[in-house]
């Protein structure tokens, strides 16, 4: 593995009114959408104003972003510990903490066997609710199983020293089995009242497809439990002959990013279509967020999707992008240093290899925003550190964690 290096420059971005802000031109006029590129599929209209191609909106500041860690290999998951360190999951398998200087560690010993194939891999992690008592971590892989694999969730005690996860316990694994290296989901999020969600992928296959639909399968589900990994009596289809007690919502193609908005305690997750049909959704209990059935955009062959865009019984999505961004995680803004973003929803472009804001108002998107065009690389995950700075990590062969500040 290449070393980890520390890297000291810093790029100055200007997001003012002129072209060429941030490494991309200003939009044509204001308002205009930062979206230029025609849809994969023309003929489908958005079910209400403001659902795709929101008005491009523009920061007005002078910004800096800093690369501090380098040589990750395909960094997916990011959190945040107390004392201002940072959690990075690597998708082989490794997990390690890095300094907010740049110091990387070794990687952490104790995590379980991962099935590094495709999209597979060691995923999500974050710091348990008590994290200050227990020292508790969570994280979500891609688990090696007697006839395939699928996505399961461990806790783990974090050492003092950092170096290694202590009583190691598989809390949820996801069922059924299947033998595939695409769409595990996977990212993980805290309610408010302690409760743990959970995204899952339906495992990409058209013949897997129509379990995002089944009660009785994990795939393609928004799944809640306790900490423990015990079922909350209060979950939807407890108790519901044939379904599985964990599920929250269903319906989705593959989340990997999961939000819980400050204030409201609301879900937000965000979930990759084909080609067109990204969705930001906002997640509630037992809701059925349409796929397969219902979608937006075209097979990755370009043939049209055996579905249409809206059906009564499924819920819309709140925002949908077409052509897609491929979007990773995503993260609620809420800060000191850009007190104009507050309650705005930061999600991480894959394929647009940039940040997007997106201005939120009465849960519906008004504006949006790219950042971080110039570093030509895919964004996998984003988080707000305690002064306010948002952190990202590259899904690259040579990953990267950086910090987007003012520029001093």
């Amino acid at each position: 593995m290449r070393p980890i290096a520390f890297a000291a420059s810093a790029s100055l971005l200007v997001l003012a009114a002129a072209c060429g802000a941030n490494g991309q031109s200003a939009p044509a006029a204001p308002g205009a959408p930062v979206e230029t590129r025609p849809a994969n599929n023309p003929d489908q209209k958005p079910a209400f104003e403001g659902q795709t191609r929101a008005p491009g909106v523009q920061t007005v500041v002078s910004m800096a972003h800093a690369v501090v860690a380098s040589g990750l290999v395909h960094p997916w998951g990011l959190a945040l510990l107390p004392d201002g360190r940072w959690l990075v999951t690597e998708k082989p398998g490794r997990m390690r903490v890095i300094s907010a200087e740049g110091q990387v560690g070794a990687p952490i010993t104790g995590l379980p066997a991962v099935d590094a194939r495709g999209q597979g891999g060691l995923l999500d992690v974050i710091v348990g609710p008590s994290f200050a008592q227990d020292r508790m971590i969570y994280w979500s892989y891609a688990e090696p199983r007697e006839g395939g694999n699928a996505t399961s969730v461990a806790r783990g005690r974090l050492s003092d020293d950092l170096t290694k996860v202590e009583n190691v316990q598989v809390i949820f694994r996801a069922l059924p089995v299947y033998d595939g290296d695409k769409h595990f989901g996977s990212s993980l999020a805290f309610a408010p009242d302690g409760k743990l969600f959970i995204t899952l992928g339906e495992r990409s296959d058209k013949p897997m497809r129509p379990q995002a639909q089944d009660l009785g399968s994990h795939m393609g589900k928004t799944i809640r439990i306790n900490a423990d990994g015990s079922v909350p009596a209060d979950n939807p289809f407890v108790g519901q002959a044939g379904a599985k007690p964990e599920i929250w919502s269903l319906g989705h193609r593959n989340m990997q990013g999961i939000a819980v908005q400050p204030g409201t305690g609301a879900i937000w997750t965000v979930e990759h279509g084909t080609r067109g049909g990204d969705e930001i959704n906002l997640d509630q209990a037992g809701k059925n967020y349409g796929w397969p059935g219902v979608a937006y955009g075209i097979e990755y062959n370009g043939q049209p999707i055996p579905a249409v865009t809206a059906k009564e019984g499924t819920e819309q999505p709140v925002y949908y992008w077409d052509p897609v961004i491929a979007p990773g995680g995503m993260a609620f803004y809420s800060g000191r240093m850009f007190p104009g973003w507050n309650g705005n929803l930061m999600v991480t472009g894959l394929g647009g290899k940039h940040l997007a804001r997106l201005v939120l108002e009465n849960n519906r998107v008004v504006g949006e925003e790219r950042l971080l065009t110039g570093l030509n690389e895919r964004i996998r995950d984003v988080a707000v550190a305690a002064d306010g700075a948002v952190w990202v990590i590259t899904d690259e062969e040579d990953g990267k964690l950086i910090r987007l500040a003012v520029s001093q």
